[in-house]
């Protein structure tokens, strides 16, 4: 009998990914590693899913803890380039994918499988995410996207199917939403949450207070940060991934980093969607600070287009791609003398600046005091004016002789005014 080939499958241990490991076996005559990622999600214990996919039939599973890897190269890069999808969303969601994208493809490698196979809908936006990613990582290797593929559509469907050829569906907690979470937050989609009219409901969020019940005190935090990165909470020098647990306690327990939006999707859908971003809101609200504090002005006004750019090239899956890496270049040498400390006020539901400093900070106390140490040269602002505006001036002078040789008519931009 001809081996088998192999197929890495993306394994979380619910019912999709476990009807997956089924399916491919049955159906695509492949024998199955799975892999579970440790992004930093709640769970049942990781080597209980692992289990489950070894009785299952799985040649292998791997438990692999990618949370450091996560912290250190993909969350601090969001930090550094204020990663907002359409200013307002950190990113959460599409920040796991690559990383876990990654060690897919290390594990095919490992055992020269032909195909890697995932549990993603096809109305969502994490399939495009995995195979763009997986195929930038080796575009030799072959996806399966499983639900995209078997004939049962509806999740009843599916239990049924399940039931028929011995997939044990596990047992969690019955709840009408769709949860995403990792190290830095947690997604919440559909039940109620599907009508934007629909308040969220109080027990959706489990990361943060509700502002209204947070303390009447205020919590204040000193944050320091080394070229963009925060390295720092009160003075005390953390790695990445325990400085982004901390802060977002701190923060959640203030009630802060809240997200209700109106998304819209790589596939062309608009979604609302609940988050809860503590620690990468608070993050970046202070590290934007830092920047107005430290960046020349024209490269501040320029870094934000581009930071807009970047949290859409990586909401759309293209973290491996080259402008995303061209991007990242420009930002990191952007981030060189973006150091010092950001004092955050945490208090019911507000991340709010309330200090700053840095050895390279561009603030002049005698540029912009009003008192007698006044070191501005007010004599240059008249020539200054004249000139910053003498193009425009030029023009005005230009439309209104004109206007004159035409009659007298005049522009209506130069009569609005009277």
């Amino acid at each position: 009998m001809a081996e088998k080939e192999i197929v890495v499958l993306a394994y979380s241990g619910g019912l999709d990914t476990s009807c997956a490991i089924r399916w491919l076996q049955d159906e695509k005559n492949l024998d199955v590693v799975a892999v579970v990622g440790e992004v930093g999600q709640e769970h049942e214990g990781l080597e209980k899913v692992k289990q489950r996919a070894l009785d299952m039939g799985a040649l292998d599973c791997y438990v692999i803890d990618m949370r450091e890897d996560f912290a250190d190269n993909i969350v601090a890069k969001a930090i550094k380039a204020n990663g907002l999808y359409e200013n307002k969303y950190p990113l959460l969601s599409a920040l796991s994918r690559p990383v876990i994208s990654k060690y897919l493809v290390q594990i095919a490698h490992k055992h020269h499988a032909k195909y890697i196979a995932h549990g993603c809908t096809g109305k969502g936006n994490d399939q495009v995410r995995f195979e763009t990613c997986i195929s930038m990582l080796d575009p030799s290797i072959e996806i399966i996207a499983c639900v995209r593929e078997w004939p049962f559509k509806a999740r009843t469907a599916e239990m049924d199917w399940a039931a028929e050829h011995g997939v044990p569906v596990p047992t969690t907690r019955k709840s009408p939403y769709s949860i995403d979470d990792n190290l830095v937050g947690r997604a919440i989609e559909c039940g109620v949450l599907e009508d934007p009219w629909n308040e969220p409901p109080s027990d959706i969020y489990t990361l943060t207070v509700d502002p209204e019940k947070a303390s009447d005190v205020p919590t204040y935090v000193d944050i320091d940060f080394e070229q963009g990165k925060p390295v720092a909470l009160d003075g005390q020098k953390m790695e990445m991934k325990p400085l982004l647990e901390k802060i977002g306690k701190l923060a959640g327990d203030n009630g802060c980093g809240r997200l209700d939006m109106i998304e819209n999707r790589l596939v062309g859908v608009k979604s609302r969607e609940v988050y809860e971003c503590p620690s990468c809101i608070a993050l970046i609200v202070a590290h934007k600070a830092l920047e107005d504090l430290c960046l020349e002005r024209e490269l501040l006004h320029y870094k934000l287009g581009l930071e807009q750019k970047w949290a859409t090239i990586v909401y759309d899956g293209l973290w491996y791609g080259p402008l995303k890496e061209a991007i990242d270049a420009f930002v990191a040498s952007t981030q060189t003398y973006v150091t010092g400390t950001v004092r955050m006020k945490l208090y019911k539901g507000n991340c709010t600046v309330v200090g700053l400093k840095s050895p390279y900070s561009l603030y002049d106390y005698g540029l912009v005091t009003y008192e007698e140490d006044d070191t501005f040269h007010h004599e240059a602002a008249a020539g200054f004016i004249e000139l910053h505006g003498l193009t425009a001036s030029n023009w005005a002078a230009k439309r209104l002789v004109a206007g004159a040789k035409e009659g007298g008519h005049v522009p209506a931009i130069f009569t609005d005014c009277e």
